[in-house]
């Protein structure tokens, strides 16, 4: 009988759990932006390419058959009390296509900030809310080159 008069409470203290931890999980770490250009998907990825040199930031990675590329920033200016924080990186992942519904070519800019950490494993990044200045060269990007 007693069990009865507890079972209510940790059933409702669990479904508090369940609600807030699925709040948690649906929110998003990154930021995207995309939109459509009227030049073809050669020239757009190129155009793409010649904005990450004025904006600071460095190609790691690049698929020239998917037009697709990775580009990084890194931002030595933050400083936290950790002693294991390192620096803040801040990640572009481009994606340029074809398009469809009358544009010729669709551009897609997603935007994450992670900071860097040395630990005993070695360089370890863990993902945070995307910086403004991660969000301002995305958009920057998509401005420029998806006219």
């Amino acid at each position: 009988m007693r069990m009865r008069a507890l079972l209510p409470d940790h059933f409702g203290a669990g479904l508090l759990v369940a609600a807030t931890l699925s709040a948690c999980v649906g929110s998003s770490m990154h930021s995207s932006v995309t939109g459509t250009s009227p030049a073809p998907v050669p020239d757009v990825f190129e155009c793409v390419k010649s904005q990450l040199k004025p904006l600071g930031y460095s190609q790691s990675s690049i698929d020239t058959d998917e037009h697709r590329l990775n580009a990084k920033k890194y931002d030595e200016t933050v400083r936290r009390p950790d002693v294991q924080f390192r620096r803040m990186v801040d990640r572009l992942e481009i994606e340029v296509a074809p398009a469809s519904e009358g544009a010729v070519t669709s551009l897609s800019v997603t935007a994450r900030t992670f900071a860097e950490l040395s630990t005993q494993r070695g360089p370890t990044e863990e993902q945070e809310k995307t910086s403004a200045a991660a969000d301002s060269a995305a958009q920057t990007i998509l401005r420029q080159c998806g006219r």
